[in-house]
Parts: structure tokens; sequence; C-alpha cells
């Protein structure tokens, strides 16, 4: 639909319309079901691929590129950042949902690194369990700084996030 109803588009436009037509579709219910087989995270990275290169001036660069460019991330990194807000919501109380059917707390009597608010993963027979919603972000939460962890609000959060994130990938590169 993008493609045949715009003909011409700059970055700023592109980077609208793909938040306004694109993203909604491509992330609802992903916290609820994510992809974890390699096939299904490409068969989802596709559409933004192809959507990217709807820019004239970008088709010469290499995906990555042409996100870093439009100012935007890809699905894989969307979904992490939401299910890091999601599990934030939880355990501040700000879902009328009560944490403990989901998560477990570290029972540690001292925290050597990190936050406070560290999570156990259960242990499990089955190996489809480890790509549960429960499972699969304890890593990612407990590597998360005490200064993230402990934001006021949902947005201080996401911006706390997105500033560690930011951080984080400027020093993998």
């Amino acid at each position: 639909m993008v493609r045949r109803t715009f003909r011409n588009l700059d970055i700023a436009d592109f980077r609208l319309i793909y938040k306004t037509y694109i993203t909604p579709h491509m992330e609802s219910c992903i916290q609820a079901w994510s992809p974890h087989f390699v096939k299904d995270i490409d068969v989802l990275e596709r559409v933004p691929k192809a959507a990217t290169n709807l820019v004239p001036m970008l088709r010469k660069y290499s995906y990555a590129t042409r996100l870093q460019m439009i100012g935007i991330t890809s699905l894989e990194e969307r979904r992490l950042r939401g299910d890091m807000i999601e599990i934030y919501k939880l355990l501040t109380g700000k879902e009328q949902t009560d944490h403990r059917q989901f998560f477990n707390s570290a029972d540690t009597p001292y925290v050597l690194r990190g936050h406070e608010k560290k999570l156990a993963k259960d242990r499990s027979r089955l190996d489809s369990r480890k790509f549960f919603f429960s499972q699969r972000v304890v890593n990612e939460w407990n590597s998360l700084p005490a200064k993230v962890v402990n934001s006021e609000s949902v947005n201080s959060f996401k911006n706390a996030y997105d500033r560690y994130y930011c951080k984080d990938m400027d020093n993998r590169s």
C-alpha cells in the first residue's frame, strides 16, 4: 500500500509513514508471540527491509545503515524494548497483574552487582519453555543497571533504557 500510494519519499516522510502505518501492524501482540526461530524473525524483518528500500536515496546502503539513517530500530530491538517496558510495568505495579504470576525474585541476601529487582529463571524440563515471556526476558532484565530499573515512571524508564541501549550499541561498534 505504501509503495502504491507514495512515489517519491524522503527520509522524514518515510519515518512518519513507517511509524504510522507499518510499525503498529508489525508489533501487534508481539510480547505474547515473540518469534524465536530464525526463519520467523527473517520473515518479519523482510517487511522493514523492503520498506526502507522505498526511499530512493537509501537503496545503496545496507539495511542496518538505512535504519540508522532513518532513525528507527529493527523489529528485534523494538521487541526487546517492549519486553523490558512490560517487565518494568509488572514489577512496579503499573499493570493490574500480580508480577509473581510471571516472575520469581532472585533470592540472594545481597546483591553484588546490578540492581535489587533481579529475577530468577524457573527450571524446566521442557526446552520450549525457555521462549516464554517469563523466561526469555530474565537475563536481559538482570543485566540492566540500577539507574534504569529504579526509574520513577514508565516514561523515565523508557528514556533511561534508550540512553543505556544507545550507549551499549556504541560500545559494541
